[in-house]
């Protein structure tokens, strides 16, 4: 960890997201990097590279500035700052890219920062990819070892996920809280899986609402909403004629409504032409402006 000096804030929540495997439709950094933005954020420090990444595995990435010099970015561990305002408490947010070596030292990079600032807990957030559908409710799954957060995700009827198998740095961080005593939660979305990597702010936008509601943040997320509201729009624009993915959304429509929970049904693997033809279409709206 190398930092540049130890912000004073009561008693913050860290909020964490992790690019990649973690971040189906990049949600859950969205997510983050909004409420960086959102409350003019300060960055405070990073998590040095060199240790925890094979750089034939994650390279870092080079561009061209202003036509001439090259800039050099290696993968970003950055952690900003928010001392809250009126109702809107501390914050500590990280957005992260998933590292390739010693996941157990790397969480306990972060949680010894949690500890230096006294969070209140770290929350985790996360997003993958479901049979959800893009004209209903981002459908959510969460847990958490603090009994407020956790009474209110119940009552919330946001359930823990029944997933087994491998998992990412998101749930490495989760258990390594729970072995340090670090209050922690975990939130996740689905997003719907024939959008395939296309960027949903509709996902990013349930898991803020809901982390509004669970942490009492009380941000400003009309801007979002607003963008969320027109990427929905777009989507249906796309697949309006083609009659093989509408037959499936109103299959999903119909097993939404139906399912008592509302829950996200297991993963469905993606259909690479109609994902193909929801980008392409996405891309044109977007360089078109519309």
């Amino acid at each position: 960890m190398e930092m540049e000096q130890l912000p004073e804030l009561e008693r913050p929540n860290v909020i964490a997201a992790f690019q990649g495997w973690n971040d189906a439709g990049q949600a859950a950094t969205t997510a983050v990097r909004y409420l960086v933005e959102a409350w003019s954020a300060k960055q405070f420090a990073h998590i040095d590279p060199d240790e925890y990444y094979s750089f034939t595995d994650t390279r870092p990435t080079i561009r061209i500035v202003e036509g001439t010099s090259r800039d050099l970015t290696w993968p970003g561990n950055e952690f900003f700052y928010f001392k809250g305002q009126g109702n809107s408490p501390a914050a500590v947010m990280m957005i992260g890219q998933e590292p390739n070596l010693k996941w157990r030292a790397f969480c306990g990079e972060i949680i010894n920062l949690a500890r230096a600032v006294n969070a209140r807990r770290i929350v985790t957030l996360g997003a993958l990819i479901t049979e959800s559908v893009h004209t209903r409710p981002v459908p959510l799954t969460g847990f958490s070892t603090d009994s407020i957060v956790q009474n209110k995700l119940i009552s919330k009827s946001i359930t823990r996920s029944s997933y087994e198998g491998p998992t990412g740095i998101v749930g490495v961080l989760h258990s390594a809280c729970i072995n340090a005593e670090m209050p922690t939660a975990s939130l996740w979305a689905g997003t719907p899986y024939y959008l395939g990597s296309t960027p949903n702010p509709k996902t990013a936008l349930g898991l803020l609402e809901s982390i509004d509601d669970l942490l009492e943040l009380n941000i400003n997320l009309n801007e979002l909403k607003a963008v969320a509201e027109e990427f929905e729009r777009q989507v249906s624009m796309a697949v309006h004629d083609n009659a093989e993915i509408q037959e499936r959304i109103q299959s999903l429509e119909q097993a939404f409504d139906a399912s008592p929970t509302q829950q996200p049904p297991p993963q469905f693997p993606p259909t690479g032409a109609l994902i193909d033809d929801l980008e392409q279409f996405l891309r044109r709206q977007r360089e078109e402006g519309t």
